[in-house]
Order: C-alpha cells, then structure tokens, then sequence
C-alpha cells in the first residue's frame, strides 16, 4: 500500500452524525415553537375577523334576515265554535306584524258543559289567497282537545307570514271554528 493512503486520516462519520442531529433537533425545536405559538395566533386571527372568540362568551342574537321591515301586516284573530257548548276567544283581537317575523298568539277555550267534550279547530283565511302565505309553525288546530267539565285552557298558535305575500294584501284574518269531535286520545294532523 502507498504511504499516501495510510497517512490520510479516516473519514469521521460521527462528525457527520452529530451535525444532523443538531440539525433535527433544532428542526424539531422549531415546529414545537411554531405549534405553541400558534394558538395565540389563532385566537387573534379569530378575533380581527370576528369568526370566535375564545376569550368572552358569545351574545350574539340570531336575527331573521328574510323578516321584512318595511311592511306591517295587520292580522285579526276571530273564534267560533259550530254546535259545541264551550267558550272560545283570542286574548288579543289583533297584532301587526312584519312579514317574516315570528310571532305568537294565545286563545283561550272553556267548557261549560257538566260532560267531558272533546273538540278539533280548524282554520280559515280571509282573504283567502292569504293561506298560503300563512305559515302556522305550531298551532292549537293540529289536535283534537278534550276538556272535562269547566275545563279552562289557553293555546297558542306560532306563526310567519311569508314575505312573498303580495303587496295589495295589508289585513288578514285568522279564524278558528272548533267542532265537537269523538273523543279518544289526542290526534296530530296536518298544517
């Protein structure tokens, strides 16, 4: 062998090793920092935008954009009863309301039989082409009720008017008729 080869100093694969594991330790240093410092960066990024905020409580009020302000509608509430012995009223004649809006009403029904009654209201529209813009989300109407004698109950009816209804119609009005029906359990029908 030459006396080059044996003079050379061997190669030092631990220097090698050494530098990249500096290398990945400063590496790994780093993306820990970079994750540690991004929840402070989300929780600002979240406040400039207004998307969350992590350090108060949310007091956001949900408002219906598709509620029509503009426009009041006059609502009238009528009550009848066909052949049945009971009294039936609105507490509230009538309301205006804006198209879109949710709102609720309360009647009131009484028996004034000394019998147990049971009774099914059903609704009608004046005028007429204003049903189909009447939204009834809940309403007193969808069961048959049963009242013992001198029964008092208040019932509500949850409602929209849908914002499509046509300009020229300014008053509607909601009647009920309560007819007696067979008694039994109470059943859901229909809107």
């Amino acid at each position: 062998m030459s006396e080059a080869a044996i003079t050379a100093p061997p190669p030092q694969p631990v220097n090698d090793n050494h530098r990249l594991l500096r290398k990945l330790m400063v590496v790994s240093v780093a993306m820990f920092g970079f994750g540690f410092a991004l929840v402070p960066l989300y929780e600002k990024i979240c406040q400039v935008t207004g998307i969350r905020s992590l350090l108060r409580p949310d007091h956001v009020v949900a408002e219906n954009t598709q509620i029509d302000r503009t426009r009041r509608v006059t609502i009238e509430f009528d009550s009848n009863t066909h052949k049945l012995p009971w009294s039936f009223k609105p507490i509230t004649s009538h309301i205006g309301v804006h198209p879109g809006e949710l709102t609720q009403i309360v009647y009131e029904v009484r028996n004034n039989q000394d019998r147990t009654i049971t009774g099914q209201a059903i609704p009608s529209y004046g005028p007429q082409v204003a049903a189909q813009f009447f939204k009834k989300v809940e309403c007193f109407c969808f069961d048959k009720h049963t009242l013992g004698p001198g029964d008092v109950r208040q019932m509500q009816v949850v409602f929209v008017v849908d914002a499509a209804l046509p300009r020229n119609i300014n008053t509607i009005t909601l009647s009920f008729t309560f007819f007696e029906v067979e008694g039994g359990a109470p059943q859901r029908f229909g809107s």
